[in-house]
């Protein structure tokens, strides 16, 4: 049954920019250092230093606003944020406020095969805080906490998003596209375990068909796209419920519990004015040139949208599978490369989304490290399509190469796999499979059409699969047909 009410969610992302050195300093934005080694008067926040604009940081983000297709500002400034931050230690945060880097722009998005625009309503620049290590089993029960700087002043983009999607699948979808668009453009390596993309989520619900939006809470501390389609799906249910029975729902923070599958009240949620927002006064107003932005735009990679229409209008893909080849960096650089080697461009792809993506799934592995490289793929689909074996043999090839790294043809020989098409050769394995085998036979002979396929499981058995499937099919109807009339 339809609910009667209407889930609404907006997303706010954080990322993390690729860039060497942090966003006012020189420090080094290395993940996985020693405790507060990354640090510096500067992004600790020692009195009498002043910060200095990482000109690559700008540029991330004007790269980022062009794919996003927002408006990028001709004049821009940073703001302080003024807050309590544990973990910043001037606390205060160098961020924007009314004057972002990009506005007004959108992400198109696919759900259940319909196209979505989702609305983006600001990309700005700011600082990284640290990062609080809670003692306890969560940050709720947590007894103490520890602080490490190395990560305050890396260079943090925030990506907001309108109110625009209306379930979690829209969610996790939009967040899967904005992904592989900051992937593609290069900007960062949105590794949410490492925490170098974090997102947010805003959800409100009201009755369907009403216009205003209802109270929203605020969801934080959400690890994985996974978690965040739960936490909506939970948050959405959870004010429902509170609206049918009469209460309130109350604007605050909430934290996801991804162990509980629930949210916790954290506090109340602040307004803008909270933070007392006032110009940074130590960093002077941008004047973002135009001809450096044009620069920038003709310097972008071709986006995943773009890269998909491709490989469906040239290389005859279908949409889907050319959507997910598109949508990974790693996948795509893969997949260019085979058929840069000349490969079947629907072959290749076959193969790298069915046998290659199972085995990198069951190890754990992506197409960045995958043992079986595109000349790897090219070469043992031209072995199929040679007849020199067949795909069943090649399954195996390809088995090989991920644990050795051997070549396809090296492989081949020294198993022994050559696909087996010699006509007389394979007559005397059937006819022995059909004297070994009468039961099958005469239910074949009977109409039982099932039958031959065990029969050439028989063959194949007996030739350890180096039988020429088409081939075998037919001498095993011919020889079976004889005295039967069939």
């Amino acid at each position: 049954m339809a609910s009667e009410y209407e889930t609404v969610v907006g997303i706010e992302v954080h990322a993390e920019l690729l860039t060497e050195s942090k966003v006012f300093c020189g420090c080094p934005t290395r993940f996985g250092a020693a405790p507060n080694t990354q640090t510096c008067p500067i992004c600790l926040g020692m009195p009498g230093v002043l910060p200095v604009l990482n000109k690559r940081a700008l540029e991330f983000t004007i790269r980022t606003a062009l794919a996003l297709n927002c408006q990028v500002a001709e004049f821009s400034k940073f703001d302080r944020k003024n807050y309590f931050y544990p973990d910043l230690p001037k606390n205060y945060q160098i961020s924007q406020y009314d004057l972002p880097i990009g506005r007004n722009g959108y992400l198109d998005i696919d759900v259940d095969g319909e196209q979505k625009r989702i609305r983006i309503r600001r990309v700005h620049l700011e600082e990284e805080t640290g990062k609080s290590l809670h003692a306890g089993e969560d940050i709720i029960a947590a007894t103490h906490s520890l602080v490490d700087f190395n990560r305050a002043g890396i260079p943090l983009m925030e990506i907001v998003s309108e109110a625009d999607m209306r379930s979690a699948d829209e969610a996790r979808a939009y967040l899967n596209k904005l992904r592989s668009v900051l992937l593609a453009i290069g900007v960062s390596d949105c590794k949410m375990e490492e925490g170098s993309m974090r997102c947010e989520a805003n959800v409100s619900v009201r009755p369907v068909g009403a216009s205003e939006f209802g109270t929203q809470t605020e969801l934080k501390n959400i690890a994985s796209f996974r978690a965040v389609h739960r936490a909506i799906e939970f948050e959405a249910a959870r004010q429902i419920a509170l609206l049918k029975s009469g209460e309130h729902v109350t604007r605050e923070t909430r934290h996801w519990d991804d162990e509980r599958g629930e949210t916790v009240r954290m506090r109340g949620k602040e307004e803008a004015h909270d933070y007392r927002y006032f110009p940074e006064p130590d960093l002077v107003p941008l004047e973002i040139g135009r001809e450096w932005v044009e620069s920038i735009r003709e310097s972008m990679p071709e986006l995943p949208d773009a890269r998909r229409g491709r490989y469906v209008r040239e290389l005859g893909i279908p949409e889907y599978d050319a959507g997910l080849i598109a949508d990974s960096p790693a996948m795509t650089r893969f997949f260019e490369e085979a058929v840069g080697l000349g490969g079947d461009a629907r072959e290749i792809a076959k193969w790298m989304l069915g046998e290659l993506s199972a085995a990198l799934n069951a190890s754990g592995g992506d197409f960045e490290s995958c043992p079986v490289r595109p000349s790897h793929l090219v070469e043992t689909l031209s072995l199929i399509k040679t007849g020199r074996i067949s795909g069943k043999i090649a399954k195996s090839v390809l088995e090989d190469i991920f644990g050795t790294g051997r070549s396809p043809e090296e492989i081949v020989r020294e198993r022994g796999l050559v696909q087996i098409s010699d006509e007389a050769q394979l007559v005397a394995v059937v006819d022995k499979v059909i004297a070994a085998n009468p039961g099958p036979v005469s239910d074949f002979r009977g109409g039982k059409e099932k039958a031959l396929t065990f029969l050439v499981g028989q063959v194949m058995k007996e030739t350890r699969g180096r039988a020429n499937p088409e081939a075998t099919n037919r001498i095993l109807r011919e020889r079976l047909a004889e005295g039967t009339g069939r």
